[in-house]
């Protein structure tokens, strides 16, 4: 796994804790990509791939799903940061969550219907719980 940061928000999670996230998320084989960027690149992106003209919190591309996962995962910053400063949550635990969620994105996990949500939304509260973490869909339900 390749952590690449390229935003300039203070107090991002360590390339050791990136790792640990998506390690303990991986259930196959994996080579990822985790970009860290700044809302200009994540709405450019955003804007040219899913054609929402707004930096959202995670985005991930799929290269190869077998043998084993390729993908690039890129988390916009100032979008987790805002995003866990309005839920109460801490910015390590919100990273934490949408890099599980990213990583679960590139296993083919989606959330566009209601029981492939819950699905996706159990499986990432097991681990993160797992890493320490408090379920991240406690509050919102």
């Amino acid at each position: 796994m390749e952590v690449q940061y390229a935003s300039e928000l203070a107090g991002l999670p360590t390339i050791t804790q990136f790792k640990r996230w998506a390690r303990n998320t991986i259930r196959v084989d994996s080579e990822i990509t985790l970009r860290i960027v700044d809302e200009a690149e994540g709405r450019e992106l955003n804007k040219a791939y899913r054609q929402k003209d707004y930096a959202t919190n995670v985005l991930t591309f799929p290269l190869a799903e077998e043998p084993f996962i390729m993908a690039d995962i890129v988390i916009c910053a100032p979008v987790v940061a805002k995003e866990a400063k309005d839920q109460g949550k801490s910015l390590e635990a919100h990273f934490a969550h949408l890099t599980a969620h990213g990583v679960l994105h590139a296993h083919g996990y989606d959330h566009e219907v209601a029981a492939q949500a819950d699905l996706m939304e159990s499986v990432e509260t097991e681990i993160l719980t797992k890493l320490g973490y408090a379920d991240p869909y406690a509050d919102s339900e």
